[in-house]
Order: C-alpha cells, then structure tokens, then sequence
C-alpha cells in the first residue's frame, strides 16, 4: 500500500501505553483530525476509552470541485454533493490505500483486525464504508455519522460479488439534515442491508449536519460494545 506521507495529521487519543483496540474516526469536508476531535470533546465531554486508541487523521489537501476547485481537506474529490453523481474513483481508490496503511500499522502494533473500529463523520463517513467493506471486512464494525454513499457506490459492487461475513454498521443521521439529506442517509442504510449489512439505523428528529450528545452516547456505547476491555 502507499505512504501516509499525504496524510497531514494523525492525532492520537491515548489513555493506556498499551491499547488492546483501536478507533480510526475520519473528519468531514474541509475539516481536520484536531477539529473533529475537538467537536466531538465539545458536545459530549472527555471522548477517550482506557483500552482504545482513538485517531483522527488529516485527509490531504486537494482541489475540490464543490469549493470550485480550490483545494479543501477532504478524502476525495465529487462532482457534485448529490446521491446520483457517479463516485470519484481516481481520488476514492487511493485514499483507501492511504487509510489502509494506517489500519495495516495497528495490526503491526499488536492490534488485531477485529479489535479495530473504522467510522466517521459525513464525507469521513463515506469513506469509513469504502475502506471497511471493500477493504477491511474482518474489523470489529463501523460508524458512519450523517454519512453517505452515491447510487451505484463501488461498496454496493463488491458487497454483492463477495459473500462472507462484514462488520456491523451504526448509522445515525439527523433529520433536518440540509446537506446530505435524511433520506439519502435511509437510503444508504438500506441498500447495505440489502446486500447483508446488519446494524442500526438511529433517527434524529432536530438534528441538522451536526452532532449531538446523544447521538455521541450511542457511538460510544456501542463502540464499547463492540470493542470490550480484555
């Protein structure tokens, strides 16, 4: 797989020298490890575990074509932020790569593949479910927090084509979400469940494209859940 040279910032959340699990949580557009791990302590307090290591990459700097091409910390490049866009694979494939490098430097480390949990927020969240069911299948579960995927995802090609287990899925998306929209996240949920995702799918009535403690509970708990001390 490629370096994680392009990959601006790692920062870890650490409480114990010698983790039995990891947490890898990836940022939203435009936004950064340090600014989601902030967000998240923000809304819900402390957000650290004494078993888990929790990190929050940087995705690279590139030109963004929402943001008119300016460059944008962002995952992958988008024609557009709609459902019906065909997905950008030349930026797509080689984050995965990226990304791979971090979930192969765990494994290194002493940290099995299912003892590590993959998830993120909106864009971080599509990305999540690229690199964990094309890629990482045998981790402990995913969170995707007001995430998406396009129609005819290259998630939906490859859950389809392979049989075998896949991680458990948390999804949470708020309903007045104004950006990636309620039913697109539904939406989402329900194609992977149609191709043997199982999980749970968490409404929030008065949420728009934010987070909320709730919300940051149930992740949580439900990362605990699957990742319990040992």
């Amino acid at each position: 797989m490629a370096s994680i040279q392009r990959l601006t910032t790692k920062l870890i959340s650490q409480l114990n020298s010698k983790p039995t699990a990891s947490l890898i949580f990836l940022h939203g557009s435009g936004d950064t490890g340090d600014g989601i791990k902030q967000w998240i302590t923000f809304t819900m307090g402390e957000f650290s575990f004494p078993h888990i290591r929790v990190i929050f990459p940087t995705a690279p700097s590139r030109p963004y074509t929402p943001n008119g091409g300016y460059p944008s910390t962002v995952w992958f490049d988008r024609q557009d932020i709609s459902p019906s866009v065909a997905e950008h694979r030349d930026t797509l494939d080689p984050m995965c790569d990226l990304l791979g490098d971090i979930v192969q430097s765990e494994v290194q480390s002493g940290i099995p593949r299912e003892r590590i949990v993959i998830g993120g927020f909106s864009m971080g969240a599509a990305m999540a479910l690229h690199l964990a069911y094309r890629h990482f299948r045998e981790v402990a579960g995913v969170i995707a927090l007001s995430g998406f995927l396009n129609d005819n995802s290259a998630v939906y090609e490859v859950l389809k084509e392979r049989g075998g287990r896949v991680p458990p899925l948390l999804q949470c998306h708020g309903q007045m979400d104004p950006l990636v929209k309620y039913s697109w996240g539904k939406e989402t949920f329900r194609q992977l469940q149609s191709y043997g995702v199982r999980g749970e799918f968490e409404s929030f009535p008065n949420l728009y494209h934010d987070l909320n403690e709730k919300e940051l509970n149930i992740m949580k708990k439900t990362i605990l859940t699957w990742l319990p001390e040992s």
